[in-house]
C-alpha cells in the first residue's frame, strides 16, 4: 500500500486539511446555500465569496462518555418544604421568574447558525461542481508551438534557478570519494612505515627516514586538506526540454439574438446567461476561444463589450447566425482540430420560412460538426415554429442537441445545470 504525505505548509492561523474536511462533511448544506445566492446576486457579481450559514444542530456530532454504572448512592440537598408525593405550586407573578426587564418570547426553542465565509474559489467550486463541457475530444496537435517543458535528467550548465541541491552534493561525495582515496592510502602507508621505523632500537633507526615520512605525512595531509568540499565541476542543472504536447482545443459560439421582439428584460436574462457561461468557461479551460454572435435580421461578429451592452435592434432571421457560424467555422476553426460548441439564447420570435432554412442548417452542416449545441428560449408564451424545428433537429441528434425554456432570471442557474451537466460514459 502507497501512502502520499501532504507536507505543504498551510497558511498563517489557518488549517486547510481541516477546512476542506469541514467542506466535503456538510457539502448538501452549502450547495443549498450557493444555490440560494446565485438566484438572489446578479451574474456579474458571481466572483465573490459568499457568506454561508449552516443550522448549529445540523453540525452535532454524537460522543461517547463514560456512564456512571454500578449502583449509586445519592445523597440529595435536603429540602424542608417537600415530601414524596407533594405537588409544586406554580410561581406566581409573570411568565419568569427571573429579574430581568422586558418581556418573553412566545416562540419555540430556537439554536444559533454557524457562519462561514467561503473564498471565490471555494464558491465558484460548488456553483460548477459537476458541470462540463460534453463530448471533449483529443484532436490533431497542428500548432508546433504548444509545447510544454518536461523534466529530462540534468546537465552541467544551466542557471541558478535550476540547480539540484541533492544531484550536485551527490557528485561532490563522489569526487572527494575518488580523489581522497588513493592520498588516503598513501598516508596510511606513510604512518605505518613511520610507526615501525620508531619501534625499531634507537641504534637501528634511521634518521633520516623518519624525517622523510614525516614530509611525506605532512604533504599528504595538505593535499587530503586541499581537496575542495563542493567544485564547479560537481554542479548539477535540472533539464528541462520542450515538448510537443496534444491538447483538445475548443471554441464556443454564444449566438444572441437582439431583434426587436426581444425585450430588455429578455435581453438581460440573456446576457446572464452567456455571463454565467463564460464564467464556467474561463475557469475550467484554459485553451477555449470564445465567438460573440449577434443578429437580427443580419448577424455579425462582434467582441464581448459590444456582445453584451450594443443597443442594435432590428427584424429577426436566426438562419443569418447560423451561416456567419458556419462561414467562421470553415475560416478558421477545422473540427478536425477544434472542438465545436454553439449555445443560442432568442426569445423564439423567427420570420415566416426561416425556422425551415435553421433547421435544414443545423442538420445537414452544424451538428455534424458541432460537439455540442445548446438552445434556451426567453419566453412564458407558447413555443413557435423555432422550437418545433428544433425539436426535429433534437430528435435526430439526442446526445449533441439539447434545448430548455427560461422564464424569468431564476430558471437560469437551474437550465445552466442541466444543460451542462456531467455525462456518465456507457
Amino acid at each position: 500500500m502507497t501512502y502520499f504525505i501532504d507536507r505543504r505548509a498551510n497558511a498563517k492561523h489557518k488549517s486547510a486539511v481541516n477546512r476542506q474536511r469541514f467542506l466535503d462533511r456538510y457539502r448538501t448544506h452549502i450547495k443549498r446555500s450557493v444555490e440560494e445566492a446565485v438566484n438572489r446576486r446578479s451574474i456579474t457579481d458571481m466572483e465573490r465569496g459568499e457568506k454561508v450559514s449552516i443550522p448549529a444542530r445540523d453540525i452535532s456530532e454524537p460522543v461517547f462518555q463514560h456512564g456512571p454504572g454500578g449502583k449509586r448512592t445519592i445523597i440529595a440537598p435536603g429540602n424542608k418544604e417537600f415530601v414524596e408525593g407533594d405537588r409544586l405550586r406554580r410561581p406566581g407573578g409573570g411568565g419568569g421568574g427571573g429579574g430581568g426587564e422586558g418581556s418573553a418570547s412566545n416562540q419555540g426553542e430556537g439554536m444559533d447558525e454557524f457562519a462561514f465565509t467561503l473564498s471565490r474559489e471555494e464558491f465558484l467550486d460548488f456553483v460548477f461542481d459537476g458541470l462540463e463541457l460534453p463530448h471533449l475530444e483529443r484532436k490533431n496537435l497542428v500548432d508546433l508551438d504548444e509545447v510544454r517543458p518536461v523534466r529530462a535528467g540534468f546537465t552541467r550548465d544551466g542557471v541558478p534557478a535550476r540547480i539540484n541541491i541533492v544531484r550536485s552534493m551527490r557528485e561532490a561525495q563522489a569526487r572527494r570519494i575518488a580523489m581522497r582515496g588513493p592520498i588516503r592510502r598513501a598516508l596510511r602507508e606513510a604512518q605505518e612505515a613511520l610507526e615501525a621505523e620508531e619501534r625499531k632500537d634507537p641504534v637501528l633507526r634511521n634518521p633520516a627516514r623518519i624525517s622523510e615520512l614525516k614530509a611525506e605525512i605532512e604533504r599528504l595531509e595538505k593535499r587530503l586538506e586541499a581537496v575542495p568540499f563542493i567544485d564547479t565541476y560537481d554542479l548539477r542543472y535540472n533539464n528541462l526540454i520542450n515538448q510537443p504536447q496534444p491538447s483538445s482545443k475548443a471554441v464556443m459560439f454564444c449566438v444572441m439574438d437582439v431583434s426587436g421582439s426581444m425585450t430588455q428584460a429578455h435581453k438581460d436574462i440573456a446576457k446572464r446567461f452567456f455571463l454565467l457561461l463564460y464564467l464556467f468557461l474561463e475557469r475550467n479551460y484554459e485553451k477555449v476561444e470564445l465567438v460573440f454572435v449577434r443578429h437580427h435580421t443580419a448577424a455579425k461578429e462582434v467582441d464581448e463589450e459590444e456582445f453584451f451592452y450594443s443597443r442594435e435592434t432590428g427584424g429577426t432571421i436566426v438562419s443569418s447566425a447560423l451561416t456567419l457560424v458556419d462561414e467562421i467555422i470553415r475560416d478558421r476553426y477545422p473540427p478536425n482540430q477544434w472542438n465545436l460548441y454553439l449555445a443560442q439564447a432568442s426569445d423564439g420570435d423567427n420570420w415566416d420560412d426561416d425556422s425551415l432554412t435553421c433547421r435544414d442548417l443545423l442538420a445537414n452542416t452544424l451538428m455534424p460538426r458541432l460537439q455540442y449545441f445548446t438552445y434556451v428560449e426567453i419566453t412564458p408564451h407558447a413555443h413557435q415554429a423555432l422550437w418545433e424545428e428544433y425539436e426535429r433537429v433534437e430528435a435526430e441528434y439526442p446526445e449533441r442537441f439539447a434545448m430548455r425554456q427560461i422564464v424569468e432570471a431564476g430558471d437560469i442557474y437551474p437550465v445552466f445545470r442541466e444543460l451542462f451537466r456531467r455525462r456518465t460514459v456507457q
